[in-house]
């Protein structure tokens, strides 16, 4: 416990004691068709032949992810929209529909330079657009979530290492903390968990409170980040009516990826999968 607070407190986080670990039996592989339903929005974001992460549409042909799976890691450049590939629902092969990527955006305030830096964490989010639709009745997008978190129990669904042909969801975990734009999560992610949205109910519906951004293990327990999403996300749909379409190449300084922290070093990892 003392080496999560630690952990946290060193991301400007004040700890809050999570109750109940995170229920890692109700890991749920989403295999059948029937297990899918309810989830279809989410899909694995493969990012030419240099891995994967996890995405969500919150519009009928807009992508919600992380902004470090939109970086090329060797360059430090966007990736070219044409070079994401979204399948809508993975599970052994079948999607709901597979599209490209026609338009990508990240936050203006987010540096590849700076790697998993706590203002990085709070702003590692893009959007990719879609070279087409899929039907709100194939898959319906999810809304953001506007309330509060305190108390809240979350879930996420996601792509991950070892299990990266279907949807894994996991029903039940926590909310650590969050303060300053920050989340930190007890939930069970791993690479390639990138991008995954982070569900909290509103009312009866499944809302996205944050997206899973980096994280690592303390004492042999998963803890994850996340960030605030309703003010970032509504400035990327602005950005992304502007944006360039496929075959633009923005460019950006030639980076060196760091490890989670405040700009230096720890022991922390991004969940981009390679």
């Amino acid at each position: 416990m003392a080496r999560i607070c630690f952990i946290l407190l060193s991301l400007g986080l004040a700890f809050a004691a999570p109750g109940n670990a995170a229920d890692t039996s109700s890991l749920i592989r989403l295999t059948d068709r029937e297990d899918l339903f309810g989830w279809e929005a989410v899909g694995r974001i493969d990012m030419a032949k240099d891995g994967y992460c996890t995405g969500v549409l919150i519009a009928n042909d807009v992508v919600l992810t992380a902004a470090h799976c939109v970086f090329n890691p060797r360059t430090g450049k966007l990736y070219p929209p044409q070079k994401f590939t979204f399948k809508a629902g993975l599970r052994d092969g079948k999607t709901i529909k597979t599209l490209q990527g026609l338009r990508v955006v990240a936050d203006k305030v987010y540096n590849p330079r700076f790697g998993t830096s706590q203002r990085n964490i709070r702003h590692d989010v893009a959007l990719i657009q879609l070279n087409g639709s899929i039907t709100s009745f194939a898959a319906s997008p999810f809304r953001l979530h506007t309330g509060a978190t305190k108390g809240k129990k979350v879930s996420v669904v996601s792509y991950g290492k070892g299990r990266d042909d279907a949807l894994s969801w996991q029903r039940k975990c926590n909310v650590l903390a969050h303060d300053n734009g920050l989340m930190a999560f007890n939930c069970n992610v791993t690479h390639g968990s990138s991008g995954a949205p982070v569900f909290a109910k509103e009312g009866n519906h499944n809302r996205i409170l944050s997206l899973i951004s980096s994280g690592g293990k303390v004492d042999g327990k998963t803890v994850s980040f996340g960030m605030e999403l309703p003010a970032i996300v509504k400035q990327l749909k602005k950005d992304l009516v502007n944006a360039p379409a496929s075959g633009a190449k923005p460019s950006i300084a030639k980076v060196r990826i760091l490890s989670v922290g405040s700009g230096k070093k720890t022991s922390g990892a991004k969940f981009i999968k390679n």
